[in-house]
């Protein structure tokens, strides 16, 4: 009897840490139906030699809550072997949400995330009220991957307190309320709950987004009714105060009993730890708290250059060149004058130091380059060859008529210190934060610089260990347990990668998005096949067309 999909003679990366084997792999409907050798014939058949075959990868941090609405290809994820993202991190969500709060979280979203709010308006169907009515609204899309939810404080408290939320702590009775919504939503089908905790996440009108400054008692009462209920907690951390921020995240996974996440960037130690989270991640752990950060594999930051408008200066000519469109800057920073003044108010701006010391360029190759060493970057290079950094960075835009990019690196800046990071138990490859930071940020190709950069060329990590810290370690966190491992039975969730080709192409501003709002998208290269619940979703680096994703409730 033939089998719907046969991929053979693959390296069999099972997702476990196992050693890999060759072997096939053979796919009934959307279930993994035998592994290791197969005999009979698949109706359509994949040959994957010299592939490795992988379990899809699993993204623990992403914001698709408003593309996930118009876009369900799930793009950049799905063309970098992600068959499953979560979404409402960080305390921000698009429910629970009545009919006048929508504004409200638009304009939220738009600040914290980079999301344009027309676009969320006018390009989702607002069909909800609660959160797992939300949920049902996404999976009548038909995503292409699939896509598991947090319900988020800020929406939870604005629905129960509305404008009060902002500024306000609630009333017992508010508290029991927002608890009550929040265990409500996982039972409707989210897998946890998220909060934000970082004051930097502000509204348009510059406070603090609702939450931030929750106290202990109505976060242990959220606490309680999520652990009631089975989900996790995820936190974004106010990171200048990071002791208290452990201890208090620490004290809600115990009131929870439950699993806890947060976003991890690379934090210094103040003693000769590796980080300056170890110590209360000992004590968690030695607590018996299950806990995971997420910790981008390289250095995260802004895109800088034309077609993004974000520069190293905001000051005098640098925001005349911010009003003008596109080929109007190109034309405008070919004038000797203009340059002249682009120089002089970069040297009158306080902030411009700072932000050539940490911008390197992405270079002009198919494949960016994300790992320059400090020598590389703007300031050095100014430094090196006795030229203002500015007339740097204008030439290399000139040079590639206007589309050369460059990063601007704002955490993880030591890549060295990050691959020692990365071989923490407790740490998981991720926070690309796709779907967020839309025009200014693009991260969420994350697993194919891990597979290319620390496992291919540097060798840091093995493949098999690559490839579990995307896909089991990473399906465990949520309770995921019918995905990211290739055994019989497990849902088919599967990539066929070619590893010597593997990685990021260079980034690329698009105006896709409703009203053709600007976003920036990043391709991949080396994925023969990705294929979801048993359809082949993406086939040598393009989509097919299939949509067969599933909203993976709690």
């Amino acid at each position: 009897m033939a089998h719907d999909l046969v991929i053979r003679n693959g390296r069999i990366v099972d997702g476990t840490g196992a050693e890999g084997y060759t072997g096939d792999l053979a796919i009934d409907g959307d279930t993994i139906s035998q592994v290791g050798e197969v005999k009979d014939r698949g109706t359509r058949e994949i040959d994957a030699d010299g592939h490795a075959v992988t379990p899809g990868f699993v993204d623990l941090h992403t914001h698709f809550d408003a593309q996930a609405g118009w876009d369900p290809l799930l793009t950049p994820a799905s063309w970098h072997g992600v068959t499953t993202a979560l979404i409402g991190n960080c305390g921000v969500t698009f429910a629970p949400c009545r009919p006048e709060g929508r504004e409200f979280l638009a304009n939220m979203m738009e600040t914290v995330e980079d999301i344009p709010k027309r676009a969320i308006l006018e390009g989702l169907a607002w069909d909800w009220e609660s959160y797992g009515e939300y949920l049902d609204s996404i999976e009548r899309l038909g995503p292409a991957i699939n896509l598991a939810g947090l319900v988020g404080h800020c929406a939870s408290r604005f629905y129960v307190m509305g404008e009060r939320a902002v500024d306000e702590d609630p009333t017992p009775d508010e508290i029991e309320q927002i608890a009550a919504l929040i265990g409500q939503s996982i039972k409707d089908g989210a897998v946890g709950f998220s909060s934000n905790r970082l004051p930097g996440h502000v509204l348009p009108d510059g406070r603090s987004i609702p939450g931030t400054f929750a106290k202990s008692d109505e976060l242990s009462a959220i606490s309680q009714a999520v652990g009631a209920n089975d989900g996790i907690l995820q936190f974004v951390l106010n990171y200048p105060k990071l002791d208290e921020e452990m201890a208090l995240i620490a004290e809600q996974a115990k009131v929870a009993g439950t699993k806890l996440l947060f976003s991890a960037p690379f934090q210094p130690p103040k003693d000769g730890s590796l980080t300056g989270f170890d110590g209360a991640i000992e004590k968690m752990i030695a607590d018996g708290i299950d806990v995971s950060g997420l910790t981008l594999p390289r250095s995260g930051g802004f895109l800088s250059g034309l077609q993004t408008g974000i520069f190293p200066s905001r000051k005098g000519a640098w925001a005349e060149l911010l009003a003008l469109d596109f080929d109007a800057r190109l034309e405008r920073i070919k004038d000797a004058a203009f340059r002249a003044r682009l120089i002089e108010d970069a040297d009158n701006d306080e902030q411009f130091d700072a932000r050539i010391k940490h911008t390197y360029w992405l270079g002009n190759e198919d494949q960016p380059n994300y790992t320059n060493d400090r020598e590389q970057s703007l300031k050095s290079l100014g430094e090196s060859t006795n030229r203002h950094p500015v007339e740097i960075y204008l030439d290399k835009i000139i040079e590639l008529n206007g589309n050369a990019l460059f990063h601007t690196r704002f955490f993880n800046h030591q890549l060295g210190i990050v691959a020692e990071f990365l071989k923490q138990d407790w740490v998981l490859p991720g926070i690309g934060d796709a779907g967020a930071h839309v025009s200014q940020i693009m991260d969420s190709g994350w697993p194919s610089f891990l597979l290319s950069h620390w496992h291919r060329d540097r060798g840091v990590l093995s493949l098999e260990e690559s490839i579990r810290k995307m896909t089991s370690a990473q399906a465990r966190v949520i309770g995921l347990n019918d995905r990211g491992v290739l055994a019989e039975g497990k849902k088919a969730d599967v990539n066929v990668i070619d590893v010597d080709r593997v990685a990021e192409r260079q980034p690329q501003l698009v105006h896709d998005f409703p009203h053709g709002a600007p976003r920036l998208i990043q391709r991949a290269r080396g994925y023969r096949a990705t294929i979801v619940n048993g359809a082949v979703m993406l086939e040598s680096d393009e989509h097919t067309g299939a949509r067969e994703g599933q909203m993976l409730r709690r």
